[in-house]
């Protein structure tokens, strides 16, 4: 985990020029708790957008936020990673 941390830390800084407008994208069981848990992420949570699975199992929940470096975007994959369940993409 640490590694793919590591590299992932390198391609935002080597790739890119901040502050960045990101798309965070995820997957949450369709579960109140769980929703509020990645709401929670976000400074501006209004500006998530939903979509239900076909079975209405899961929601996919979509972000842009302007991030001002890399580690404010690690920060919130490592928050996101304590959702039980949560598939980040």
């Amino acid at each position: 985990m640490k590694q793919n941390i590591d590299k992932f830390r390198e391609l935002l800084a080597d790739n890119e020029q901040w502050p960045l407008l990101y798309y965070f994208k995820f997957i949450v069981q369709n579960n109140q708790e769980k929703l509020n848990q990645v709401k929670g992420l976000f400074q501006d949570p209004e500006t998530i957008s939903y979509k239900t699975s076909r079975d209405i199992k899961f929601i996919g929940m979509s972000c842009k936020q302007l991030m001002p470096d890399p580690e404010s975007i690690i920060a919130i994959y490592e928050k996101a990673s304590l959702v039980d369940g949560l598939i980040a993409l």
